[in-house]
């Protein structure tokens, strides 16, 4: 006869699972630049690109408070597919210091390098930066408007945490 011990499966704290929030796209630029990286986030996605504009005057850049300086697009449904295409244009490897505390960053410097994507006259050579944020269950109670909670520093999803999930679930190399 078993022990009720023994009969007892350990299962991994379901509010500890490390889960895809978000991918963001962003571009930046300027006047004629901004528009073509936004033709390009627009043909990746083909979702509305969402407009920044700057805050403060940069003289040497030619930057003046409310000037379009940057575009984003945020993709919250369906990422895993999209992400696993951004991941192959670097090859599957990351740097450990693209890394930090729920999320990492990385750049490509020529969209051409994305699999499936054909070169663009109209939008020529251009580049864009990929953020993928992480997040645990629970973490809503620390955004949330009405009865905001606050979160222990041990819900932060920290870069180990995040190398083992990527090289789990998507064979991403970190060097």
């Amino acid at each position: 006869m078993k022990n009720k011990t023994e009969e007892k499966v350990y299962k991994e704290n379901p509010m500890r699972e490390v889960k895809i929030e978000k991918v963001v796209l962003s571009v930046g630029g300027i006047g004629d630049s901004l528009e073509k990286g936004i033709k390009l986030i627009q043909l990746l996605t083909k979702r509305k690109v969402m407009r920044t504009k700057a805050k403060k005057r940069i003289p040497t850049l030619g930057v003046r408070p409310g000037l379009e300086i940057g575009g984003v697009v945020t993709i919250r449904k369906g990422h895993e597919a999209f992400l696993k295409k951004m991941l192959a244009a670097v090859d599957n490897t990351l740097r450990k210091k693209q890394l930090s505390d729920n999320n990492f960053s990385f750049g490509i410097k020529e969209y051409i390098e994305i699999p499936g994507m054909e070169y663009q006259r109209d939008i020529g050579i251009k580049g864009l930066d990929v953020t993928v944020v992480f997040k645990r269950t629970g973490r809503r109670i620390r955004l949330k408007k009405i009865k905001r909670g606050r979160i222990p520093a041990r819900q932060n999803i920290s870069p180990e945490e995040i190398i083992k999930f990527m090289e789990k679930n998507f064979q991403v190399k970190f060097l």
